[in-house]
């Protein structure tokens, strides 16, 4: 049997570098030449994922449409990947908005079948693949919000946090998190850091021990996102702030954003392999493996 596909290879079949060899990009050209009409919004859509690009005002929105819960399997974290490459490379692109077009979910997290049953070999190209997405997301150049309007754990809690601002519906019965320690996982340092950086060490501290998903309130409380909306009022705030972050010039704001996080981002480039190593010796240990296919089983006796 033929083996697996890496990540790379994946993309590299869709048109897009792998994010080492993505050149930097610092400023953009102007969305639209003056005298000619607004351009169209252009759509592009994956399996999993549904991306709107309206060139006229230079903002995306990238919708998760993989139910029943936006798991990020290593199919939808390929998508992700590719498409936040090709807005990217999109010069009239200087903005996307990260949401779910699943009621109740933004994305429940990493896709728990990836992590269990399988080949070190999988597991590695499935570890590469969520540090990959969230180099792109964390290090992008554009402005990203995330429009949280459903519940939020684990990974989806991640990508709402690599984003610049967090906007989340306001409904106590959503909640988000890190809650890792809950399965009996242990957040890598770099989930860690991402929300250190968010809402400061003792609050991250406690919240990760406890495996904590926070409800909609509370997560507002701790900054663990920035404002709370009525769900009908969320596409006009999240655009307002869009408009707002976008109103200053493309280079300060890249090269500020740049200056806050490349620490973070360099220490994992620098131990990234390493960082996949650990991730198979853990998830392959016996125990942890048996943790994975009790809560599987759990969920199973909950859908029945």
């Amino acid at each position: 049997m033929a083996a697996a596909p890496t990540l790379a290879r994946r993309m590299v079949r869709s048109g897009v570098l792998p994010l080492c060899r993505r050149p930097p990009v610092w400023g953009r050209a102007p969305r639209q030449p003056p005298g000619l009409p607004l351009a169209p919004c252009r759509a592009f859509s994956n399996n999993k994922i549904m991306v709107e690009l309206d060139e006229s005002s230079g903002v995306a929105t990238m919708k998760f449409k993989s139910p029943p819960v936006n798991s990020l399997s290593l199919d939808f974290l390929t998508e992700f990947c590719i498409s936040l490459e090709k807005l990217e490379n999109n010069r009239a692109c200087r903005g996307v908005i990260i949401t779910s077009a699943v009621p109740k979910i933004f994305s429940s997290g990493l896709d728990i079948t990836e992590m269990c049953g399988k080949s070190t070999e999988h597991y590695a190209e499935f570890w590469r693949a969520v540090q990959e997405m969230w180099l792109r997301l964390y290090g992008s150049n554009m402005v990203t919000v995330a429009a949280v309007n459903g519940s939020s754990p684990a990974g989806g809690c991640l990508i709402a946090l690599s984003c610049d601002y967090r906007i989340m519906v306001e409904n106590p019965k959503f909640s988000i998190g890190l809650n890792e320690a809950q399965l009996g996982i242990v957040a890598p340092f770099w989930f860690k850091d991402t929300f250190v950086n968010t809402v400061g060490h003792r609050v991250a501290e406690r919240s990760l021990q406890l495996g904590s998903l926070h409800p909609a309130p509370e997560a507002h409380r701790f900054g663990l996102v920035d404002e709370l909306v009525p769900e009908e009022k969320l596409q006009e705030k999240t655009g307002a702030v869009m408009a707002q972050w976008l109103a200053l010039p493309d280079h300060a704001r890249q090269l500020t954003k740049s200056m806050m996080r490349k620490a973070v981002l360099d220490r994992l480039v620098a131990h990234r392999e390493e960082d996949i190593q650990n991730f198979i010796s853990f998830i392959s240990k016996e125990s942890i493996q048996k943790s994975l296919r009790m809560y599987m089983e759990m969920l199973k006796k909950k859908k029945g």
